[in-house]
């Protein structure tokens, strides 16, 4: 095994924070070619922290660390990987004097407590850390006399938790060194094709025989509503690996026809956005249920406001009355959870706004507020445009939630309006 990560850190024991430092590592990995088939979370305890790494070196040849670097008592990781070897640290003094320059820089003093930074074990080269004060290290150990395995050749490289410190020392000094440690076992390269309005079993069935190839490979993701593929593939240079994945997404696209909307980085937001920009037409929300929801989604786009006018949350049917126009005998006929009341206010939102297009939902996301006829997670979606306005009604169900129903709702949401664009040709 070429590679493994060990995070550190009580706080992702606990689940106070997220570990996407992992996920980053293992897709910076992936594009060097490096495989790596462990990952391992360790609380700030020395002991654990020293049989991790003991272990670790008699499985791989590459443990790269997260976290634990720092001036607090909790900080062990130098020290658990220093006695884990039976290296003793050694405090280096160019590290301490580009700590000290920095705190002045910043105007913060100078603690005793945080000389612990500048302690490696002896014979580690130095991963300078440019924005903040924790250097990370790159160290090949003697194992000679050890009383446990290690693997030929086996390195350490640290990294601190902050991701942003972690980030910049990687691509600055961990990549080229990576590139030149004869880890690589080929290149790799990869792509999310994005699905809405299929469930990840029909679409695995869709694409079984292909789920059983090995290179290049195809592995589903179900998320929030949507469904992902990943393509991997794997060649001697980043050219061959491309080459490979292409008919394949071609075949996976086909297949998937509209169910697809985008891939990568791509969000049924931006795609929206995007389909509305070629188009130089624009987009106005109207939301009960979502209570924002939408427009944030939209709004989270870069380049939003060249096509995103703006919304109304209208909760109150006195809001709807008021500030898009719902007449009050639609509301007493239908109710406000109903495709009448989602077309008027999606019309209203066009009409206030000026927009070529607008989207409107109400629904009932719960708890409570739920009935026989309209259940909690019934939602109405009304799509306004240039050529008319239409709504239709859909049942998410209440076993996941509120905040399920109303990330469904701003998703499905955008897909009909993807959808419509298009099947709507574009005027000349």
């Amino acid at each position: 095994m070429a590679a493994e990560i060990l995070c550190v850190g009580t706080e992702l024991l606990l689940g106070n924070i997220t570990n996407g430092n992992a996920r980053w590592i293992a897709e910076q990995l992936a594009a060097l070619g490096i495989a790596h088939h462990r990952q391992q979370v360790v609380g700030d305890n020395r002991e654990r922290l020293i049989a991790a790494v003991r272990e670790a070196a008699g499985r791989c040849r590459l443990l790269i660390t997260t976290g634990g670097l720092g001036p607090t008592p909790d900080d062990l990781t130098a020290e658990a990987i220093g006695a884990a070897f039976e290296t003793p640290l050694a405090e280096r003094s160019e590290v301490w004097a580009d700590i000290q320059a920095k705190l002045a820089a910043r105007g913060r003093p100078v603690t005793p407590s945080l000389r612990r930074q500048a302690l490696l074990p002896v014979g580690a080269a130095l991963l300078p850390n440019a924005t903040g004060s924790a250097p990370g290290m790159i160290w090949r150990p003697d194992p000679a006399g050890l009383p446990f395995p290690v693997q030929e050749g086996f390195t350490v490289l640290t990294f601190p938790g902050v991701p942003s410190e972690m980030r910049a020392m990687w691509t600055a000094t961990a990549v080229p060194w990576l590139q030149c440690s004869g880890l690589a076992e080929g290149v790799f390269a990869s792509r999310m094709l994005r699905f809405w309005g299929v469930a990840e079993s029909s679409l695995a069935e869709q694409m079984a025989d292909l789920l059983e190839s090995s290179n290049p490979t195809v592995a589903p993701y179900a998320g929030s509503g949507e469904v992902k593929l990943r393509l991997t593939a794997r060649g001697i240079r980043q050219a061959e690996a491309e080459a490979l994945l292409a008919p394949l997404e071609r075949e996976i696209r086909a297949r998937a026809g509209m169910a697809c909307f985008g891939a990568d980085d791509d969000s049924l937001a931006s795609v929206v956005l995007e389909r509305l920009r070629q188009r130089r037409q624009t987009l106005a929300v109207a939301e009960s249920c979502t209570g924002g929801g939408l427009g944030a989604a939209l709004a989270a786009v870069p380049g939003a406001s060249e096509v995103f006018l703006g919304g109304v949350i209208a909760y109150a049917n006195a809001v709807k009355q008021g500030l898009l126009g719902v007449p009050a005998e639609l509301l007493a006929a239908h109710g406000a959870v109903s495709d009448p009341v989602a077309q008027a206010m999606a019309e209203g939102a066009r009409r206030a706004t000026g927009a070529d297009w607008a989207l409107a939902v109400t629904g009932i996301a719960g708890p409570g507020g739920g009935s026989p006829e309209k259940p909690v997670g019934l939602v109405h979606i009304a799509v306004a445009g240039p050529d008319g306005c239409s709504s239709e009604g859909v049942r998410f169900g209440s076993s996941r939630g509120r905040s399920w129903i109303q990330l469904l709702t701003a998703g499905e949401a955008l897909d009909r309006l993807r959808r419509r664009l298009d099947a709507t040709p574009q005027a000349r």
